[in-house]
């Protein structure tokens, strides 16, 4: 907030369960507009909230909900105190004008209790107070006793221990009488045990009522003539009026602390509920699995049925029901939901029950929304029984953490799906400017051997002849080497290579690997090492023969003539191991790490004019890990370069 709105009008204005307080309401706001201020409502919740019946519950949401609409924040405060606490608030939030609701009833007698309006007044010298009268219609409801407590009704479990803390007060009475106690010290029992019944039992009747017995008990046990409620001395009434107002007040104040222990309990779960909520959240991984984690805190949280419409690309999805353990049948929907769904979605605003629009429904309806966007809709079971301020304070939070986590997920699928296309175009950009350039010299030899045998065939000898064709068929080789390393590249890129597996032998696909390596492979030494055991993998032996291929062309193409070259399987564990070694200059330690990606050539130093894509590694590690092994690059003593990679061993049954 800027500095100008700190320094302007605040007008706070006080809610109430009363019918006429929307015009209070509507009075405040217009005050604000006028004044171009800040409004604030604020709601004194009482400890006896639960005490109040459905109609009043309803009608205080109502006109929570009318002051957010009139644009104002409202503030929830606990408290039976109503005067104090909206002084309070007042002088702590810098409030300086103050809007009130007063009924025409006046104090008949001088000894009647001030109106709440006066206390107000009292409580608030330094600010305006402006005073919005009731309505005639409004009298009849103004002289409800807001502060009764007939919902709670005795039980004899209570009675019961109501009756026997009295019996032990007694008895202990009793005792002291027998050691010589003073009276004094009986009474303080009697009053202990009426606030052990205030905070034992449920009901604030017994609070009055072991009063009124503490006192009848200490007169009939313990004041002369004992066994009788006749007293021969008139102190003790006085004794007897003060007990009870002690004991009246004890407990009074005993019920009061339970109760507002109770509400803070309450809300202390409520809020715990959030920040559960808001940690399951940032663990979900999935957008399902947020709206689910949601629904299933929204239960905690209200105690009630909900579904869910999830929304996806714009469009309401399948409804989602999720429904509370107590629930003893399924929520009856809306017959019209789709309709007041869609209306949600559009405007981006709560419908259905208890708001302007779709009133009439059956359920409340809410958007999970965040900057201009829906993920879904809400539906709550709410019966009769409308949401608290508070509650649907933590409601909300609840569909905006959740909004949050699906908004991070989308951001998420939409960064990574980026980062793919980025990928994809910079492969695709590697892939022209390696072709054009790389491609260049084989297409140039073949074009240029093949224009000297077209113009000069007579006239070049035997050697000469066979050296062009070698060199044709060299390029020629090295072309098709690359067209199927990209082939292969693709179709694994793209998830369309089949893996065709089988049970085979590893040694008989090693050899027939070598059949097919480079011609130059015949200018050094090359070595194979089986072992002595049959070593039999599951693999797509064509594409692990390509593997093979790969490693030892790239092998033969970066050591010098005369290298000795090793291949080399044998088993460890539930693997197959199958490694390449040279003897070569092997492999600098700033390339190692780049090895294996695609288009990466690092620095060969023996070179015949055709330098590679930097495919061969990349096809390899993606065809290795497609059979579920691993490839690595190690340094091979005293120097050169070791490949290896593993392969699933396979199990093969052998009849007799």
């Amino acid at each position: 907030m800027d500095k100008d709105t700190d320094k302007g009008e605040r007008i706070l204005v006080c809610l109430s369960t009363s019918p006429s307080n929307r015009k209070v309401i509507a009075a405040a706001a217009k005050m604000a507009e006028a004044f171009s201020a800040v409004l604030t409502a604020v709601y004194i919740k009482p400890s006896y909230y639960e005490e109040l019946s459905e109609d009043d519950k309803n009608r205080i949401q109502e006109n929570i909900r009318y002051a957010e609409q009139q644009g104002a924040s409202v503030i929830t405060i606990t408290g039976n105190d109503i005067p104090v606490q909206v002084a309070e608030y007042a002088q702590v939030s810098g409030a300086t004008k103050l809007v009130v609701g007063r009924s025409g009833m006046k104090r008949r007698h001088f000894w009647d209790k001030t109106t709440l309006t006066e206390q107000i007044i009292l409580n608030v010298p330094g600010i305006d107070v402006y005073i919005i009268p009731d309505s005639e219609a409004d009298l009849k409801w103004k002289n409800k006793d807001l502060r009764r407590k007939g919902n709670i009704k005795p039980t004899a479990k209570d009675s019961l221990i109501a009756l026997l803390i009295l019996m032990c007060a007694s008895g202990v009475g009793l005792l002291f009488t027998y050691f010589g106690f003073s009276e004094a010290n009986i009474i303080t029992v009697y009053i202990l045990a009426v606030l052990i019944i205030s905070v034992a039992t449920v009901s604030p009747v017994y609070g009055a009522a072991g009063s009124l017995f503490s006192v009848l008990l200490f007169n009939y046990l313990f004041i002369e003539p004992k066994f009788s409620f006749h007293t021969y001395e008139t102190e003790y009434l006085v004794t007897f009026a003060i007990m009870l107002t002690a004991s009246l007040i004890t407990g009074s104040l005993a019920n009061r602390l339970k109760e507002n222990a109770r509400h803070s309990a309450r809300e202390a779960f409520r809020t715990k509920l959030l920040f559960e909520t808001n940690r399951l959240l940032q663990k979900a991984e999935t957008g399902d699995l947020a709206i689910k984690v949601t629904a299933r805190q929204i239960i905690k949280l209200l105690d009630r049925d909900a579904a869910v419409y999830p929304v996806t690309d714009g469009k309401v999805q399948e409804s989602l029901y999720f429904y509370n353990k107590d629930s003893s049948a399924e929520p009856e929907p809306d017959a019209n939901a789709d309709e007041i769904v869609g209306w949600v979605l559009e405007n981006r605003a709560p419908a259905g029950k208890g708001f302007d629009v779709f009133r009439n429904a059956r359920n409340q309806y809410y958007p999970i929304s965040i900057n201009d966007h829906c993920y879904g809709v809400v539906a709550v079971m709410v019966g009769r029984k409308q949401l608290e301020s508070f509650e649907l304070s933590i409601f909300s939070s609840m569909l905006g953490e959740c909004a949050l986590a699906l908004e991070s997920l989308r951001n998420a699928a939409e960064k990574e799906q980026a980062a793919v296309m980025a990928r994809n175009e910079q492969l695709r950009s590697n892939l022209l400017r390696s072709v054009s350039h790389d491609i260049r010299t084989p297409l140039t030899s073949i074009s240029g051997n093949a224009s000297t045998l077209m113009s000069s065939y007579e006239q070049l000898d035997k050697d000469t002849l066979e050296q062009i064709f070698s060199d044709i068929y060299d390029d020629s080789e090295w072309l098709i080497d690359l067209v199927e390393n990209l082939l292969f590249i693709s179709r694994i890129e793209n998830g369309k290579m089949e893996l065709h597996m089988t049970t085979d032998i590893v040694g008989d696909v090693i050899s027939e690997a070598l059949k097919h390596i480079d011609r130059n492979a015949s200018k050094h030494v090359i070595k194979v090492d089986g072992g002595d055991d049959i070593l039999i993998a599951r693999m797509d032996s064509r594409l692990i023969s390509q593997v093979i291929i790969n490693l030892m062309n790239n092998a033969v193409k970066n050591t010098p003539e005369g290298s000795e070259i090793d291949i080399k399987s044998w088993k460890e564990g539930k693997d197959i191991y199958v490694s390449v070694v040279d003897n070569g200059p092997g492999i600098p330690d700033h390339m190692k790490p780049h090895i294996f990606e695609m288009f990466y050539t690092g620095e060969s130093k023996i070179a015949d004019g055709r330098r590679g894509l930097g495919l061969g590694h990349a096809l390899c590690r993606s065809i290795v890990e497609a059979h579920g092994g691993s490839i690595r690059l190690e340094d091979n003593e005293p120097s050169g370069c070791r490949f290896t990679f593993s392969l699933p061993e396979a199990e093969v049954n052998i009849y007799e």
